[in-house]
C-alpha cells in the first residue's frame, strides 16, 4: 500500500514510523516552514492530572503516556524521556485536594502513575522554588525532548524505507496529493539527521471555520484560561496563505492529514470545513550554570507556567496560552506573562541565563477533544492535541496508520471523529 502523510510533526513521524514498519511504501511531505509545534513543546508526560470531566481527553493522553516506554524500548536511542515525577504546587494547600481526589479515583486504573504523596519541602527537589508551596507528588510523571522524538521516529521510518520530502502539499478534490517543491530551503532529511540549533518561529496557515471564543479546558491542572496580555494583544497575523491545487501528483492509496493546526486547509479543496485553529504557546528556556537539572522533577502549578528540568544546566518555563490567530511571533507580552509567573513559582531562578525562546501553534479542534478519523475513503485525518502532543503524538500517529491501512485501532476512535462525516 502507498501512503502519504502530510506533515512530519510528531504525529506524522509516528505514522511515518508505524506504517513503513507494516511494509508499507510511505512518503512524508512537509513544507518545513517555521511553526511546527512539535520542537515549541515542553515535553510534559503527566495525563492524569488533566481533564476529570473529560473521558475522551484523558483516555486518549493516558494511552499515549502508556506507549512511551515500548516506544523508547523498540527506537532504542535517547530521545530525552525520562519519568522524573511531577510535583503539583500551591501556595495554600486547599488547592491541592481537588487534584490529590482526582488521582486518588483514577489511581486504581493507572498505576503507571505511581503512589502519589505530599512533599513537605519541594525545593529539596526543585531548588529554585519558592519555600511556601505545598506540594504533591506524582512519581511516574515524565518528560520527553518533541524534536528528539520526532526526528527519531523519522531517522527509523527511512530505514524501514520511508520517504522523507520537502515540500507543500496540497490535495485535489478527490484526494489526490500535490506537491510543490520549495526553493532555497535544506531537504527535510537533513534536518532529521542534524536537528537545528536555536529558536524556531512559527509557521502560518488557516483553520478552516473561524475561531471560537472559548480559550480551552478550564478544569484542567496546567492548561486553564490565559492569565494575562498575551493572550489578548492584537495579532500581527490571522490569515493564513492558501493553498493553490498546482504541483506534482504523488501516487497514494491513503493519504494521512497530520498538518497540525493547517489541516483545515490543507483539507478544504475535499469540500469539508475543519474547524481546526491555532493556539500560540510562547515558552522560555534558562539555564543555571554548573547545576545538574537533569533529573528535577516537572513543576505543575495549579495556574500558570509550569517549569521542568533537562540535562545541560537547562530549566524551561512555559507556556503562555494564547488565541491570536496565525501570529509567530515570541512578544514581550509573553515573555513577561511567563518570566513574572515563573519567578513567583521559583524565585531562585532570577539569576538564570536566558538561553532560547520557542514559539509553536498548537493545533485545536473546536468540537472535541482530538481529530482523528477518516474524512473521505482516501484520506486519514490526526490532529487537534493541543498542548498534548508530545504526550499523544506517537499514539496517535499509530492509531492514524492503523485506520490507513484498513486495521482496527488500538482505542475506539469514535469521540474523535470528524463532525463532518
Amino acid at each position: 500500500m502507498r501512503v502519504v502523510v502530510i506533515g512530519s510533526g510528531i504525529v506524522g513521524a509516528g505514522a511515518a514510523y508505524y506504517l513503513s514498519g507494516r511494509g508499507a511504501s510511505v512518503t512524508v511531505v512537509d513544507s518545513h516552514r517555521p511553526g511546527a509545534a512539535t520542537r515549541a513543546g515542553a515535553g510534559i508526560v503527566c495525563p492524569w492530572v488533566d481533564h476529570p470531566e473529560d473521558d475522551d481527553w484523558y483516555r486518549l493522553t493516558r494511552e499515549g503516556a502508556r506507549h512511551y516506554p515500548g516506544l523508547v524500548e523498540e527506537l532504542g536511542e535517547d530521545i530525552g524521556y525520562a519519568k522524573v515525577g511531577a510535583l503539583l504546587v500551591a501556595e495554600d494547600p486547599v488547592d491541592l485536594e481537588p487534584v490529590r481526589a482526582l488521582l486518588r479515583r483514577r489511581h486504581p486504573a493507572a498505576p503507571e502513575m505511581g503512589d502519589v504523596v505530599d512533599v513537605d519541602t519541594p525545593s529539596e527537589l526543585f531548588p529554585p522554588l519558592s519555600d511556601e508551596l505545598s506540594a504533591i507528588l506524582v512519581p511516574g510523571a515524565a518528560r520527553v525532548e518533541g524534536s528528539a522524538v520526532r526526528d527519531a521516529l523519522l531517522r527509523a521510518a527511512v530505514r524501514q524505507g520511508a520517504e522523507v520530502r520537502t515540500g507543500t502539499a496540497t490535495l485535489a478534490p478527490d484526494g489526490q496529493v500535490l506537491i510543490r517543491p520549495k526553493h532555497g530551503e535544506p531537504p527535510l532529511r537533513e534536518i532529521v539527521h542534524e536537528p537545528r540549533e536555536g529558536g524556531e518561529a512559527v509557521e502560518s496557515t488557516a483553520a478552516a471555520g473561524g475561531r471560537p471564543a472559548a480559550v480551552g479546558p478550564q478544569d484542567s491542572w496546567r492548561q486553564a484560561a490565559p492569565l494575562a496580555p498575551a493572550a489578548t494583544a492584537p495579532a500581527a497575523t490571522t490569515e493564513a496563505p492558501s493553498y493553490t491545487g498546482e504541483g506534482r501528483p504523488i501516487d497514494a492509496d491513503m493519504v494521512i492529514v497530520a498538518a497540525g493546526a493547517w489541516t483545515g486547509e490543507v483539507c478544504r479543496p475535499l469540500g469539508v470545513e475543519l474547524p481546526v485553529f491555532p493556539r500560540r504557546g510562547q515558552i522560555l528556556h534558562a539555564t543555571l550554570e554548573g547545576v545538574d537539572t537533569a533529573w528535577w522533577p516537572i513543576i505543575l502549578p495549579r495556574l500558570g507556567p509550569y517549569l521542568l528540568g533537562f540535562p545541560d544546566s537547562r530549566v524551561v518555563v512555559g507556556a503562555t496560552v494564547e488565541d491570536v490567530g496565525f501570529a509567530p511571533r515570541v512578544t514581550m507580552g509573553g515573555l513577561e506573562e511567563v518570566i513574572e509567573a515563573g519567578l513567583r513559582v521559583a524565585p531562585g531562578l532570577f539569576g538564570a541565563t536566558v538561553a532560547e525562546t520557542r514559539v509553536g501553534l498548537r493545533p485545536v479542534y473546536a468540537p472535541g477533544p482530538a481529530l482523528i478519523g477518516p474524512l473521505t475513503g482516501r484520506v486519514v485525518v490526526a490532529t487537534g492535541l493541543s498542548a498534548y502532543g508530545l504526550t499523544a503524538g506517537p499514539y496517535t500517529g499509530e492509531i492514524a496508520a492503523a485506520l490507513a491501512l484498513g486495521e482496527e485501532p488500538p482505542i475506539d476512535i469514535t469521540p474523535y471523529a470528524p463532525a463532518t462525516v
